[in-house]
């Protein structure tokens, strides 16, 4: 099959995977770093961050505002400084930088705008502007709740109490309270509405917030506070990304094979770490050892019922190994999605049955049931994880082709040359 300027042929594999892989850093934990360290009373180091368009993108966000941020052999040396306008932002499709930076941009001096790829402008921004007018910026949104928009900074931002609907995105709060400490009168922040989504990634910011020194109570449901006071960080060191695990471990899964990801925390508060538990539902067998984890698939691939309100990153590469079960999978708790870099519950219904596949979309999640495969295009959207998750399914389905295998540079740079290798 002939590769075109946006059709990859995924390859397909007539044995089991034999692989140890060594993935990037975590973009989440990179970009979340970044902007402590922004916000820190020192410079400091961000050891193996992920390089990839998002952080990438965070990183010219904070220079636009003036923060030195250097690269040295492979790490980010960060230079904080009082954030300046007036500034360009370009946020691409960064959930992260078009919801982490405002925050810091509305403690600048000076106008800060902010706009991005096409579909950054319709992803949901306005509990977050609304969260900030609140807490004394000065937003011009027209009305949008949406990008472009322009923040006017005065050189402070007085904050206090909030309360907002963050069931969109648990990054609303996790913006917050990432610059919350350096609010004249700190921040707290509360939830109202269905439940946030996402539960791992706000441990994440809570857990780094307190690795750098802030002080953040956690003692009430739905309820953060962050006290005011300083950042102190020195060096942050980012894990691997757990998520970007997805499809090398069910590579393992789908072709009965073994896959071991290296340096896998024993401990960490990183979404993907689910993993272990899903795949080991679904049929695989997991274990640490002294590399990292392993999975091993059993040649064995089970349906999957689950709520995945709470690492919905996951769910792209979940169906496609649910698209080659015996038995039917139900994946609910992920309306949110919708409101990622594509609508992922319709298009991942829409590509499985591209492929001759029987996928449904409910309100909050699909329903997918065992029907063989085809070959075919799978389109990506513009959504890195739904072109990984094209490459899983064509591991085993022959003819497979995904448009725009590019797009996974989002998170997982030069995916197609990492995964032949993982494959040969």
């Amino acid at each position: 099959m002939a590769e075109t300027a946006s059709h990859w042929p995924a390859p397909t594999v007539s044995r089991p995977v034999d692989a140890t892989v060594s993935l990037p850093g975590s973009k989440s934990m990179t970009n979340r770093a970044l902007i402590l360290a922004a916000l820190s009373e020192t410079p400091s180091v961000v050891r193996a961050p992920l390089y990839s368009r998002d952080t990438t993108l965070m990183v010219g966000a904070l220079r636009a505002l003036g923060i030195g941020v250097h690269e040295a052999d492979g790490d980010w040396e960060v230079t904080p400084t009082p954030p300046q306008g007036p500034a360009a932002i370009d946020v691409g499709n960064a959930g992260t930088v078009m919801r982490f930076v405002p925050p810091l941009a509305a403690m600048a001096r000076g106008e800060v705008s902010f706009d991005g790829d096409p579909r950054a402008r319709e992803r949901p921004v306005g509990p977050l502007l609304a969260a900030l007018r609140t807490l004394g910026a000065e937003i011009d949104d027209g009305g949008r709740g949406a990008l472009p928009m322009v923040i006017r900074g005065r050189g402070e931002l007085p904050g206090g109490t909030v309360t907002l609907d963050a069931s969109g995105s648990s990054q609303f709060v996790s913006a917050l309270l990432l610059s919350g400490a350096r609010f004249s009168k700190g921040v707290e922040v509360r939830h109202v509405g269905p439940p946030v989504p996402s539960q791992p990634h706000l441990n994440m910011t809570v857990q780094m917030l307190r690795d750098a020194g802030v002080e953040v109570d956690t003692d009430t449901p739905d309820v953060w506070r962050v006290a005011p006071g300083p950042i102190r960080v020195t060096e942050i060191t980012v894990e691997p990304d757990l998520s970007n695990a997805a499809p090398f471990l069910a590579a393992a899964l789908v072709t009965g094979g073994r896959v071991t990801v290296r340096g896998w925390p024993r401990h960490t508060t990183q979404p993907g770490d689910a993993l272990r538990t899903l795949f080991a539902e679904m049929g695989g067998r997991v274990e640490f050892t002294d590399e990292g984890l392993t999975l091993h698939g059993t040649g064995e691939i089970r349906g999957l019922t689950a709520d995945l309100r709470d690492v919905g990153e996951l769910t792209p590469t979940i169906a496609a190994v649910a698209a080659l079960a015996s038995t039917p999978s139900r994946l609910t708790g992920i309306a949110h999605l919708r409101r990622h870099e594509t609508d992922r519950i319709a298009a991942l219904v829409r590509e499985i049955n591209r492929l001759g596949g029987d996928a449904e979309e409910l309100p909050d999640g699909l329903v997918i049931r065992p029907r063989p495969l085809h070959g075919g295009v799978f389109h990506s959207y513009d959504d890195h994880r739904m072109a990984t998750s094209g490459a899983v399914i064509g591991l085993v389905v022959p003819g497979v082709e995904v448009e725009n295998i590019a797009t996974t540079g989002k998170t997982l740079p030069d995916f197609p040359r990492l995964w032949s290798e993982v494959l040969s």
